[in-house]
């Protein structure tokens, strides 16, 4: 079900399950909000008896699916915005323990909410460790800035061993923050939450899933 946060930024809501182990917030990739997320959303809710909730990253902008469009609009985004958005989206699930998850530039920003204590665990796919060329701005700070000056060991990230966006020293200086690590060797960028990708690794991708559900409900 489409909700509006109070922010007034779009959000996919599903509170259906009775006495929810947890709530858990996803973080979409670059596309948004769509069917994909809406899927997702619901499964989750269901496989993992949750209540869940995705919300939209570019509320009030009209973008096409072409992605340099959309890497374009990367720069534009604000770090405090995004986030009072995906902490209203936990506060909109109802239930005092919430957990994120996200992914690509999702991902990016799971490492960003680290600076929050409003989420108990987090888990970020191939999100980037630091911000890509062209989408910086005064807006956007560093992931790793955001994990020193935060809780980094409530981290997971999920990475892929051939992901561009995620190289060996970048991987590196992550886990020295204190986020714990799960890199996947023949993974590339993408290789989990969408199975019509060409990156798609079924093996990989429902074993990262099983590691992200176990580390959000471990105390």
């Amino acid at each position: 079900m489409r909700i509006v946060l109070p922010s007034g930024t779009p959000a996919e809501i599903d509170t259906s399950v009775q006495q929810p182990s947890m709530g858990l917030v996803i973080a979409p990739d670059i596309f948004g909000l769509r069917p994909l997320f809406d899927d997702l959303v619901a499964h989750l809710a269901a496989q993992w008896k949750m209540a869940v909730i995705a919300v939209e990253p570019f509320p009030g902008h009209s973008l096409s699916d072409d992605v340099n469009e959309r890497f374009s609009a990367m720069a534009s985004l604000d770090d405090d915005a995004h986030l009072r958005d995906l902490s209203e989206a936990a506060d909109a699930l109802g239930v005092d323990r919430v957990g994120l998850m996200g992914f690509c530039m999702g991902g990016m920003y799971c490492f960003k909410s680290a600076r929050s204590d409003r989420f108990a665990k987090i888990s970020s796919f191939y999100g980037m460790i630091y911000v890509p060329q062209g989408w910086a701005s005064s807006s956007q700070g560093e992931p790793l800035q955001y994990l020193y000056a935060g809780h980094p060991e409530r981290v997971l990230a999920i990475i892929g061993a051939q992901d561009p966006y995620t190289p060996p020293d970048h991987v590196r200086e992550l886990f020295e923050s204190g986020v714990t690590v799960c890199e996947y060797p023949n993974a590339v960028h993408g290789f989990a939450h969408d199975a019509s990708r060409p990156a798609y690794r079924e093996h990989d991708a429902q074993d990262a899933f099983a590691r992200s559900y176990e580390w959000l409900l471990a105390e």
